[in-house]
Order: C-alpha cells, then structure tokens, then sequence
C-alpha cells in the first residue's frame, strides 16, 4: 500500500523537528526536550519509513549518526567512522535482537557458543582519542559519525586521560570513549547556581557537553570531567585480539580507565538477566547511565554480522526507563515546611517518569521560578531520578501558548494568611509566624517519618487531623495522646488505635541519631545528627556542650555546631526534651559499628520487616563492614535476609539462582562473622 498524503506531510514534520532537536542537542548542548520524547519521534519516523520503503531518503535522520561539527572547532575526520547504537527500549526488543543476532550468526554457518560484553550506557559525550608514538596528539567529538570536532587541548585537562602511554604502546592508537561529568560535581555546580540565584544546569550529559566545547580550557579543567574507555577505534602494528574482552584488557594495560562495572557474560538469558538488573541499581553508581551496551564478544563474529549505514549489528544499547519526560504545568502552588520556608511546586499534568507516575515536582525557590520561567500552562521538562524528589528542569519554549503571563511569588502564607518575608542575602522566603498551623504540622510530620522516629500510620492527613482536634500541638505530645478520645473518632476502630499505640511505642527505642534528627534543629541534617550521637553518645552530653566542643566535632563544623547550642539553650526546647524523657524516649546513643570489614566483597539484599533493624539499619550495618546491600537479587547475591512480609519477586528470584535465605538471627551473625549458617 502506498503512502497516504497525511503519512507524507507527517514523515515531513518528524524530519524537520528531528533534525531541530539534533542541532540543539550535538550544536548547543541546549536541547529543548527528554531524550524520550526525542526517541519516540525517530521511532515513530522509523515506523513510518518500514511501512512505507519509498518514503525512505539518504539525508532522514534515520540513515544519518549524529550532527555535524560546529563551526567553532576545526573539523577532524575519523580514519574508523564513529557509528552510533541501535536502541532497545524494553526487554522485548532486547529479545528480539538477540534473536536476530542468533539467527544471522547460524546463517553464516556459526554453531558454537557466543560470548556478550556488558558495559554500562554512561550518559555522556563519545569522543575519540588519538596516540601516536606513546603521546596524545588529538581528540575529537564523534560529530556525524565521519567528520567530528578538534577538542584535543579541552580533553588534555582531564585528569584521567592519559597523556602518554606506555613505551610498549603501538605506534598508532585510536581510542574511544565517553566523557561524563560525575553526580557530585553536578550537584555542587547546581548547589553554587541555586545560592547565586542563577538557573541550575539541566543534566550531568548536557553540562559535561558544554563544559567540554568550551573555547578556553581552564574552564573544562574546573568541571572536574571525567572518562572511561570502552573500544579501539584505528590501531597500526598493534597486538591482534579474539575477543572484545581482550581489547578491553589491552586498553587498561595501556593505562586507560575502563569501567569496573563491565562485565562478560556467556549466553543471551543472562544479558536479558544483567540488563533489567540495572534497573533498580542504576543510582548506586557516582555517574549517570542511561542504559546498557551489549555487544557480541568475538570479534570475528563482530565481522560476520557486519552494520547498517549507522549502527553495528552486533551490538544494541538497552534503554532504562526515562528519568525525563515532557508534561503540562498546570499550576504553581507554595508549601511552608516545618521552619516556615516557602517553597513553590509545580502541579503537573500526571506523567510516568523515572519508575512511577508524578503529580508534583520541586521548583526550589523563587529565585529558581524566576530563572527557569516556567509559568502555568506551559509544558514542561519534568526529572525524576531513582528516589530524589521530581524537579521541573524548565519550559519547551516552542509550545508556549501565546501571552502566558508570568507567575509570581505571593505575598501572603498560604497557611495562616500571615506575611511571607524574604530577608536580604537569604535565596529563601519564609513565613514568620511561629504559629502557623502548616509549620506545627510539619515539624511533628518530620518528627514522626522514617528518617526520624519512623511512627508508621502517622502521617500528613492524621497529623493534621490531631492538630486540629487539639490532640497534640508538638512532638512531645504523640507520647501524651489519649487514646481513649482517638478511638471515638470516626474511622478510628480498635486495630489502628491498636497499631498506632505500637508504633509510637516502638518508636521510643529509636537510635539518638534519629532523635537529634527528629528534633528538627536548623542546619542539622541526618548526617550531622548521626556524628554527634557518635560522638557524645547521649543527648544530655550534647545538651550540656558548648559551642566549641559541638564544632570539634569532625563533620558538623560552626554553623551547625551554633544552630545545635542556641536550640538546648531556649528553655522552650528543654521543656519539650524533658516529657520526652518522662515518655521513656531513649536518649542514649547506639554502640558504635565495628569497623572489621567482614563483609568484603558479599552482597546481602534485605528483604521484609526485621525487629532489631529499620531497612535504613540493616543496609547501613552491611555497608559499614565492606558489603554491598543492593535492592534486588542478582546471581552475584551472597544471602537474603528475610523478615515480616518479605517481598514475593525477591524470593523468587533468590529460589532460582539458589542464594541462601537467612532470618534476623543468622543476619546477626553473619555481621559478626563474615559466615553464612551451614545450609
């Protein structure tokens, strides 16, 4: 059947948005929407081109890798072109080319096992690095694939690249890798924009990009780049390699940094396995990664499957889920936190993005509203990143409806109807009256959540509820509640009054970090209030320190070391820590972890509810002696702890690889041990 006009103008319309979306993304480092979205305009131009072969041309965006270089470097022409990957977007598609490779494989007369290569997809700048005679002499962007960009002086300042190589070296030796800027550095530099009140960077690939294409060097050298090589690109009078493993090998011993995290696996079922296995541990890496490369390991193999005009057939890049989607802003409403900061959110159109379906999302300050110009009714870019809190990166320009006016700050709280002041040198505004129903909510939310005193069942909606009934004004009274009253309250029956009271009474057994955590003290987070309780090892002790002696303390530093000493010096505060200690609230500090590392080198996933630990507990108290605590079962897992209503899929799992499942008891043991009970 041939083409339709409305089939022709839309393969039109893809083209040329792609082709837009291409120039900002290789040109700018400045594209204007997720990678999803772009994805799923190529697959939907690719769709079009295989049901219609005619409407197929040499210049669509599908039969082309990359963009062109820009003008501002000088153009260097790879001598082995820089080919991009195929993607598949699910565990389906990674099945079907690994069908298609097992098949083309057994057509050219291959019977014998095939090897794969894992490597992580890192989410950055592919670039291609040339040695000769042992001395780097040029490093280039990928481009189009062909003809790239002059970067070498700006790639010279990593630190991790090397700049001569070994003296055993080839004397021609191409390399090719991807340049990324790692989650800290990216944090920090957003961390200095939010404090100047300028607009944050959108991402660690697009700021790695533009840190990198960069016409004066030093400022590269102070993004703190970083690079992991991962292929040869052209090599002369060189050793000769069976396996793409061996050339990795090769690249190391040449002193190149290669990704730990790749791994060489022998048949299709345990790549399919690998690859969804990153799904849940994608965040525990300090760098961002997008996905897998999966690659057929010999070479010769390689050879025989061959390439299309763009990509090789023997490998694929498995694509994670999104943690960027594009969505409609519908409103920008405030929230007063537990010190009464203002801080707006955006009310977004309900999208799935990075693993669940988000409503909401940050937009920090005003300053952060005024910078990224994002005003109700607009679509917006929307992140979400494994558990960080969903935050609005900016508008897609081109969308804006015509005279969408600008959103402003309010003047009043949106709580109590009281001022909102913002005070000069402070990027925060704040509402200033101590009596706001919202802050007394939240600081008894705060009190009561996991990373607290953990109180399950006491929520918002119930928080709010009590406050508003007059069954407690602040944390001190959870542990004065009459509960005679509560069960009189519609929707209150015998079991949640019953489960309540346990909660809060469990409550009480909670480590002093989480106490001091708790008590919402300005400046202290989780982090400091774990060193003090370290430190002092009971709250009386860090009640009675001055200053200095808070301020000793390594991590915790003057500003907190004051915000910790002027909060037990209001005799407010006291009062309310003296009917927690009536309540029985454990003051004392936990014995400090040991530091025998009996964990080395074991992966031990928790699973269910355990008595003597929170999750936060049991992952820590594994971390803190050398293992690993990942959030699913992989065929590396050394045991499963298992408590209360463990979860069926990580049972399962752990049944089919035949990992050991062990209960709180042989956990504590095997802390103590490094042994796992005799199975």
């Amino acid at each position: 059947m041939a083409a339709s006009p409305e089939d022709r103008r839309r393969v039109d319309e893809l083209r040329l948005l792609i082709r837009e979306y291409d120039r900002q993304y290789y040109l700018e480092d400045a594209p204007t929407i997720p990678d999803a979205d772009y994805d799923a305009l190529v697959r939907e131009l690719k769709a079009l081109e295989d049901e219609f072969p005619e409407l197929v041309t040499a210049d669509s965006p599908t039969q082309k890798v990359g963009a062109a270089p820009s003008a501002l470097f000088s153009e260097v022409t790879h001598r082995v072109p820089m080919m991009s990957l195929d993607n598949a977007m699910d565990g389906r598609e990674l099945r079907e080319w690994g069908q298609r490779t097992a098949k083309r494989l057994h057509d050219a007369g291959v019977s014998g096992p095939v090897g794969f290569v894992c490597e992580p997809k890192i989410d950055g700048l592919a670039i291609s690095i040339r040695y000769e005679n042992g001395l780097m002499v040029q490093a280039a962007t990928r481009g189009d694939g062909r003809v790239g960009e002059d970067v070498t002086q700006n790639v010279a300042v990593i630190e991790n690249v090397p700049q001569r190589l070994p003296r055993d070296a080839p004397p021609v030796l191409e390399v090719r890798g991807e340049v990324f800027m790692p989650i800290a550095v990216f944090e920090s530099l957003n961390a200095a924009q939010i404090e100047a009140g300028e607009k944050t960077y959108a991402n660690p690939r697009n700021t790695a990009a533009g840190s990198l294409r960069q016409k004066d060097a030093e400022v590269t050298r102070s993004r703190h780049l970083d690079w992991w090589s991962y292929q040869l690109g052209e090599v002369r009078d060189g050793p000769s390699f069976e396996l793409h493993s061996e050339t990795l090998a090769f690249l190391s011993e040449m002193g190149m940094p290669v990704n730990p995290e790749i791994t060489v696996l022998d048949s299709l079922e345990e790549v399919y396995e690998h690859c969804t296995s990153w799904v849940d541990n994608r965040h525990r890496l300090a760098y961002e990664i997008d996905g897998v490369v999966v690659k057929v390991n010999e070479l010769a193999y390689q050879g025989l499957l061959g390439h299309t005009s763009k990509a090789p057939r023997w490998a694929i890049a498995y694509k994670l889920p999104p943690e960027e989607r594009s969505t409609r802003l519908i409103d920008i409403q405030v929230s007063i936190g537990r010190t009464g900061k203002a801080t707006p959110f955006a009310v977004l159109e309900p999208v799935f993005v990075g693993g669940s379906t988000v409503g909401v999302a940050t937009l920090h300050n005003e300053d952060q509203v005024r910078a990224k110009d994002v005003r109700p009714g607009d679509t917006v870019i929307v992140r979400k990143a494994g558990d960080v809190i969903p935050e609005v990166l900016g508008p897609v320009l081109a969308d804006r409806p015509e005279g969408l006016p600008e959103w402003r700050f309010p003047d009043e709280c949106p709580s109590c109807g009281g001022p909102l002041a913002r005070f000069p040198g402070e990027a925060q505004t704040v509402c200033t009256n101590i009596e706001c129903p919202r802050q007394q909510v939240a600081r008894i939310e705060h009190f009561a959540a996991r990373g607290a005193m953990d109180i399950e069942g006491f929520g918002e909606q119930r928080v709010k509820l009590f406050c508003e009934l007059g069954v407690l004004d602040d944390i001190a009274g959870i542990y004065e509640i009459d509960f005679e009253r509560i069960e009189g309250l519609e929707g209150f029956g015998q079991t949640s009054v019953a489960n309540l009271r346990a909660a809060i009474e469990r409550s009480k057994s909670r480590p002093l970090a989480n106490l001091l955590f708790g008590l919402n003290i300005v400046h202290l987070g989780a982090a400091g209030a774990e060193v003090l309780a370290r430190a002092f090892g009971d709250l009386d002790a860090v009640m009675a320190a001055t200053v200095d002696d808070l301020a000793a303390v390594e991590g915790v530093g003057p500003v907190i070391a004051q915000s910790v000493h002027a909060f037990f010096a209001l005799d407010t505060n006291r009062e309310v820590i003296e009917r927690l200690r009536r309540a029985g609230v454990n003051f004392k500090g936990a014995t400090p972890p040991s530091d025998e590392q009996t964990l080395a080198g074991q992966s031990i996933v928790v699973t269910g509810t355990l008595q003597r630990f929170s999750r936060e507990q049991a992952e820590d108290a594994i971390k803190q002696r050398g293992g690993k605590s990942p959030g699913s079962v992989s065929k590396r897992t050394t045991a499963v702890v298992i408590g209360d209503e463990p979860g069926a899929s990580k049972l399962a799992k752990a049944a089919e690889l035949g990992i050991p499942l062990i209960d709180e008891d042989a956990f504590l043991d095997l802390l103590t041990t490094g042994e796992l009970p005799p199975q």
